[in-house]
């Protein structure tokens, strides 16, 4: 696995949401849009990177203390630490918001130490502060109390979790926009990618038709008619160009 092409990441950070779970939909894939969690930064671009994961357990009381954190390998500040620049921490929380999987200071070292994003679904912690912050944020909810009272961090970091309700494993890729945010599998990013931005351009002439008075039988989906204006139309926007 080389990683997502620059090409890709572009095309992928100009597409919507709604447009890769179509293509995911038609590989068959039907539960990769995470639910209950939604996006606390505001920015004008999507997020896109490679996962990085973190998993987290009940919490117990005889061992999640307060002193649990005076451990610098405690494995959340070491997920914090060691995941490479650029990818998306991913936090399994079993979908329980009620607590928070981070705050203000991890995630300025995140942001400061280049990752990509910060998703959970669990609770965050100064929340009006993270609203804004660079680094794209997509969280359960806020959530005041600390983690150690309901999320045990387990030791093995970047191993396929939970998080929302869909699998992710290391290396998914992770798109967020405004709207909500899907897991791509690594091995179908690429051609995901060529095919949502194709399919994109293809819409907006399909919205100019519908908007100029086409009906939508024929034009959506399009029929070898609207498909051939189609063509015309997006050779004259490149002679634009």
């Amino acid at each position: 696995m080389t990683g997502l092409s620059d090409t890709a990441r572009e095309k992928l950070a100009h597409v919507s949401t709604a447009t890769l779970t179509t293509q995911l939909l038609k590989r068959g894939l039907r539960n990769q849009c995470l639910q209950g969690v939604s996006r606390l930064t505001t920015h004008d671009r999507n997020m896109v990177g490679e996962a990085f994961t973190l998993r987290n357990i009940p919490a117990r009381e005889d061992i999640d203390g307060i002193s649990a954190y005076d451990d610098y390998d405690h494995p959340q500040r070491k997920a914090i630490e060691t995941i490479p620049a650029g990818k998306i921490l991913v936090v399994d929380c079993r979908q329980d918001a009620s607590a928070a999987s981070a705050g203000n200071i991890l995630l300025t070292r995140l942001q400061v130490r280049g990752v990509g994003g910060f998703v959970s679904d669990g609770g965050i912690r100064d929340s009006y502060e993270i609203a804004e912050y660079d680094i794209p944020c997509y969280v359960g909810g806020p959530s005041a109390p600390t983690s150690l009272i309901k999320h045990h961090a387990v030791a093995e970091l970047n191993t396929p979790i939970a998080c929302g309700g869909v699998a992710v494993y290391p290396d998914d890729v992770l798109v967020g926009d405004a709207e909500g945010l899907v897991v791509l599998p690594a091995h179908l990013a690429e051609e995901i990618a060529e095919q949502s931005f194709e399919q994109e351009k293809m819409e907006v002439f399909i919205h100019e038709e519908v908007a100029s008075g086409k009906p939508l039988r024929g034009t959506y989906p399009p029929d070898e008619a609207t498909k051939a204006r189609y063509v015309e139309w997006q050779k004259k926007r490149d002679a634009e160009a």
